[in-house]
């Protein structure tokens, strides 16, 4: 399809009134396909992917490992203590929850606004997503205790008469996290059927199409079959639109619904909501940015994905930076001595180095993005991405452990240390992010050909039609 060609370079066009291609180079249906799909068909896998997958397989493992240890020593081998109960896992929880909100966002609710700019960074989003929740599920499910008693937590009939309590947000996150993760996996899924069928046609292995055409579910592109699909997708999407908001909000209530000084704020649904917006769009472009240099695909993933992204990340970072401000104003207005003590003591106490971290990762770098040549520049976007993500880390820090470190009553004061055993956990929680993020770049497209195709079908690339 020679009309849709685009003769951009992986850059703003020369005309100030055109914006940049969303399909750069002279692409067409054939090219588009070529190069999405010699990604997965290549026969031989190269040596740095080799070396990555090791290394974060090896990182994974140990994660296992620690977790084996966990269960047979017990939850002593963390620095939880009294009165931090929740510590470093319940925090790894919080960010990575936090780290899939950007994939849901990209594919429901900016397709239901008719959003272009995602068909070539959607598919990308929705698998992030998938991961992150699976590592966000390890920790509150390690963090029960005494594990052969996880029974206990589900609501049956026994001869203890023992039910979960279906008023505490604890358990309201169960349900929140488990329904988020099945409709953004179903909604990955359902995305990628019509390009597994064309990795289907295309194998030559006869194990490869086996593989892609029994997870293509017959696929044949009839439109009959394409009707289906788009109004299944269209449901998909407006239900997984409302989960973007109230899984977050549902976090948030762990920490709203308690009288702890520094949690018991109706603040925290709309802040926790939009920090998780922040830093699931960081940790894209910080994956984003070198997947398509090392795989080819700066002309389907150009710079205008990268700064419409980037742009997002300012306007949560203004959000975020709000929300601290707001915080402090209401335990001034409060008049809770308890509530201004908190928040002095995040700035001013013990952990005052892991506050300013969060506000200068959060709230100082992000401006950069005021500017043009840093939105489109892409080393200088890998770093604030890189800084954003472990201020988010901190932001969750700061909450959980300033907040109960410091009791209502001196007395009960305590201090917070992680050991070596918190974090390995956390670093092997990035081995199985990083473990399933390689398995997906090789073995499944990695962009969503169908949309792309689509888009430049409809002459959107940036022509100004």
């Amino acid at each position: 399809m020679s009309s849709g060609a685009v003769t951009a370079n992986d850059n703003t066009l020369s005309d100030p009134r055109h914006r940049a291609p969303l399909v750069a180079g002279k692409q067409d249906y054939a090219s588009i396909t070529e190069t999405v799909c010699r990604i997965a068909e290549r026969d031989k896998t190269p040596r740095a992917w080799y070396v990555a997958f090791a290394v974060s397989a090896s990182l994974t493992g140990m994660l296992f490992l620690l977790i084996g240890y966990l269960f047979i020593t017990g939850v002593g081998v963390w620095g939880n203590n009294s009165p931090v109960f929740w510590g470093w896992p319940i925090v790894n929880f919080v960010f990575w929850v936090g780290i899939g909100h950007a994939g849901t966002l990209i594919s429901a609710i900016l397709f239901l606004f008719r959003q272009q700019w995602r068909t070539s960074i959607n598919r990308f989003a929705e698998a992030m997503t998938i991961f992150a929740v699976c590592c966000a599920g390890i920790f509150p499910g390690i963090h029960i205790g005494r594990i052969w008693c996880v029974y206990w937590l589900a609501p049956y009939p026994n001869q203890m008469e023992m039910w979960p309590n279906f008023r505490s947000p604890l358990l309201w996150d169960v349900f929140a996290v488990s329904t988020y993760a099945t409709v953004s996996a179903l909604f990955w899924y359902l995305g990628m059927i019509p390009d597994l069928a064309t990795l289907r046609d295309r194998a030559t292995n006869p194990w490869r199409r086996l593989a892609y055409g029994t997870f293509a579910l017959g696929w044949r592109g009839s439109a009959r079959q394409w009707h289906r699909y788009e109004r299944a997708y269209l449901l998909l999407a407006a239900l997984a639109t409302p989960l973007v908001l109230s899984v977050h909000s549902v976090v948030s209530f762990d920490f709203a619904v308690s009288q702890v000084p520094g949690w018991h704020t109706t603040i925290f649904p709309p802040y926790f909501v939009a920090g998780a917006i922040f830093s699931g769009f960081a940790m894209v472009v910080t994956l984003m940015v070198p997947a398509r240099a090392f795989f080819g695909l700066k002309e389907l993933v150009t710079l205008r994905h990268l700064e419409n992204m980037n742009k997002i990340i300012l306007a949560t970072s203004c959000i975020v930076g709000y929300a601290y401000a707001t915080e402090f104003f209401i335990a001034w207005y409060s008049g809770s001595q308890y509530e201004l003590f908190a928040f002095l003591n995040r700035a001013l106490g013990p952990y005052k180095w892991a506050y300013w971290t969060m506000v200068f990762c959060n709230v100082v770098v992000p401006h950069l993005f005021w500017f043009k040549k840093c939105r489109t520049t892409p080393w200088i976007m890998m770093i604030v991405a890189i800084l954003v993500n472990v201020g988010m880390w901190f932001e969750r820090f700061v909450i959980i452990v300033t907040s109960l470190s410091r009791d209502f009553l001196p007395s009960s004061w305590g201090a917070f240390v992680p050991t070596p055993i918190d974090v390995a956990m956390f670093v092997g929680s990035f081995g199985l992010f990083f473990t399933l993020f390689l398995l997906f770049c090789r073995y499944l497209p990695m962009v969503a050909m169908a949309e792309v195709k689509a888009a430049v079908s409809h002459g959107i690339e940036g022509h100004g039609h």
